[in-house]
């Protein structure tokens, strides 16, 4: 097991966000070095979890090996490919607003000169949020030009241009809406468009977010500026420079905490929770942003705006998984059991993915006492 300073806490609570202090119930903290043991390399592991009314946040550690400040709550890691479920809802937000609707063609933000190939049906933006665009995982010539970053940094170089000279060289590998390929390539370019659509050509998708997600929901320690402190990520116990992704932020750039991450996961829970005072396109958006939209054959699984949907008995239970060359990250919940758990680690993630299993098996665990004892 991993060897880590003793927890910071931020205690239960029925209303807002918990605050610092306190050890911990044990099986929170139980769980802490559970996932600490499924992280090796990490200097820092943190866990926010809501269980029915009673909501913890804890961190271990310290946010590099050596000479890092303790871990707390609000310390930020990178998330990886959770910043997609902040493009989902930046995506809903704009639909309720009515900016953008989700069968509008992606033509309709992009130069003739970068439109794709067509495959039948144009794409839509639904189709880049459902991972039913076409498209592959990464933009072609994406590989070859990071091969020699590809253990560090392996977007930081990929410009915006080129993004949108291998979509116009792209040919969908399916018709849209034909069959689900998980696309790195489809939701930055979704993140773009967005951008796009709402500040015309050139627009900032970090800013983009900020205003109309992270600010009005109170998360000051999430957004894609890698200049604020962050947790040091580490890859076989090697530090990793910060994670860019300049022409596809809205894949893979964003930065959170534990604490922020329990705040949207109790917002998807039930949208009336949110922070007062949000705008009414926000509060929609975080209700509209968990309905299905894609059903998996013979599985029962769905796909929502991004989250995966795996079906319980009596319940739903939401998940998407997140990873840079440092970092490790996991979120899930279930509004029926009112339940969500989010888990994140400054280690690269390893090949037989233990983090993310612990992490989901926990939520899983929690869920069934939680309908067990409503049932």
């Amino acid at each position: 097991m991993s060897h880590l300073p003793a927890p910071h806490r931020a205690p239960a609570g029925r209303e807002g966000p918990p605050a610092p202090g306190g050890d911990g119930p044990a099986w929170a903290t139980g769980l802490l070095a559970a996932l600490a043991e499924a992280a090796p390399g990490a200097s820092a592991v943190a866990l926010a979890v809501r269980r029915g009314p009673e909501r913890t946040v804890l961190a271990h550690g310290s946010t590099a090996l050596r000479h890092g400040a303790a871990a707390r709550p609000d310390t930020r890691f990178e998330i990886g490919s959770l910043t997609k479920t902040f493009t989902a809802l930046l995506l809903a937000e704009m639909v309720a607003r009515g900016e953008v609707a989700y069968d509008d063609p992606i033509t309709r933000f992009l130069p003739r000169s970068a439109a794709p190939r067509s495959r039948g049906s144009p794409i839509t933006l639904v189709h880049l949020a459902t991972h039913t665009s076409g498209l592959p995982r990464l933009p072609a010539g994406l590989l070859r030009g990071a091969a020699r970053a590809w253990f560090s940094n392996p977007y930081a170089d990929y410009s915006a241009a080129d993004l949108r000279r291998a979509l116009a060289d792209t040919r969908p590998r399916a018709a849209p809406g034909t069959r689900v390929r998980y696309s790195n390539f489809g939701v930055g370019l979704l993140g773009e468009l967005l951008a796009h659509a709402a500040h015309g050509p050139g627009g900032d998708y970090a800013r983009l977010l900020t205003e109309r997600v992270l600010a009005p929901l109170g998360l000051t320690h999430t957004g894609c500026d890698t200049g604020q402190p962050q947790a040091t990520g580490y890859w076989h116990g090697r530090p990793r420079p910060a994670w860019r992704m300049p022409a596809m932020p809205g894949a893979g750039a964003a930065r959170s905490s534990a604490r922020d991450l329990l705040v949207v996961l109790d917002g998807l829970i039930d949208p009336a929770t949110a922070p007062p005072g949000i705008p009414r396109t926000l509060r929609a958006a975080l209700a509209d942003v968990t309905g299905p939209r894609v059903a998996l054959p013979r599985s029962g699984r769905r796909i929502a705006l991004i989250w995966n949907i795996r079906p319980q008995p009596g319940h739903d239970l939401y998940h998407h998984s997140g990873a840079t060359r440092g970092f490790t990250a996991f979120a899930g919940f279930s509004p029926r059991a009112h339940c969500a758990l989010t888990a994140l680690a400054n280690t690269g993630p390893a090949l037989n993915g233990a983090f993310v299993q612990r992490a989901y098996a926990a939520l899983w665990r929690l869920t069934r006492q939680l309908s067990a004892a409503s049932g």
